[in-house]
């Protein structure tokens, strides 16, 4: 592991400079190791765990999914607030922000974007979740994909970029895991249901950052300061990744769900037509039957 840690950070030595020194010995930051393992962990899990649940019934978990997720609501809003004050105090540049001009911000930015990053090994517990519930058809490609790749992203940007033009991404993922993750505890609660329609717009808001994210992080690379254009590269094409697959999974969960509630419909009032139709033909029938009888 100590091998695969420097054969990593010289890497990324050569592609964004030597790691920034003011994260040195902060928890799971020191070295990649635990971060790997953990993500080789919950691809296990992923794998084994409907496996296991396969033949048992599914566990309930309503009150501590309330927990978890107010929990979550509350980290989330708690970030953004420090994210946003951060980035004024420290007159962040929208266009593009370097990692040391910030003053005593920058480390404001460190310590909240450490949670950020920590927060994404908390939140595999989402797929947990399903898996106890046996929600497996939850556990899409998407899914999976968005959460074992944060954790390791953001131990790279921990390492290299902690703050400036990264704080920008975190700001806005932070404000829709606010409404993500209060929708979430309030479903878990089955009076509140009838009352929760905002889902389809947090898969929106979700699109929506994930383009002002790269408009932002494309001012970068137009209007160059001293964050590396490599992590700028790398965000641009990860967002994109994000946008085609959140986008398949909009289309999947909502416009064909529209579509087929249509058909339905059109079915619906095809069968009631034909139903009346029928009940006209049999009562006709009964008429001309009766006529006989009495002849």
């Amino acid at each position: 592991m100590e091998l695969l840690d420097k054969t990593i950070s010289s890497y990324f030595d050569v592609w964004l400079g030597p790691r920034d020194p003011r994260v040195k010995g902060w928890l799971l930051l020191e070295n990649y190791t635990p971060t790997f393992i953990f993500s080789v962990l919950y691809l296990l899990i992923v794998w084994l765990g409907p496996k296991y649940m396969q033949n048992k019934q599914p566990f309930s978990c309503r009150g501590i999914l309330v927990i978890y997720n107010l929990g979550l609501t509350l980290l989330s809003l708690y970030m953004f607030y420090e994210l946003v004050t951060g980035v004024l105090e420290g007159g962040y540049n929208f266009f593009c922000q370097d990692t040391h001009s910030g003053g005593e911000a920058d480390m404001k930015i460190i310590r909240v974007l450490w949670w950020y990053y920590f927060s994404k090994l908390i939140e595999f517990m989402d797929t947990f979740f399903f898996i106890l519930r046996k929600n497996n058809h939850q556990i899409t490609v998407l899914h999976v994909y968005h959460h074992a790749t944060m954790l390791n992203i953001w131990w790279f940007v921990m390492n290299w970029v902690p703050c400036g033009h990264s704080y920008f991404g975190a700001t806005l993922n932070s404000f829709i895991h606010v409404l993500m993750y209060s929708y979430y505890g309030l479903s878990a609660v089955p009076a509140m249901r009838p009352y929760l329609w905002w889902k389809k717009y947090i898969t929106q808001g979700q699109l929506i950052q994930f383009v002002l994210t790269i408009f932002q992080t494309s001012c970068g690379v137009v209007w160059p300061c001293a964050f590396p254009q490599g992590w700028l590269y790398f965000q641009i094409s990860y967002m994109i990744s994000l946008i085609i697959l959140f986008t398949n999974f909009y289309i999947q969960t909502y416009n064909k769900k529209a579509s087929s509630r249509r058909k339905e419909y059109q079915n619906g009032s095809t069968a009631i037509a034909n139903g009346y139709t029928n009940s006209f033909s049999s009562l006709e029938n009964n008429v001309k039957q009766r006529k006989q009888r009495k002849d």
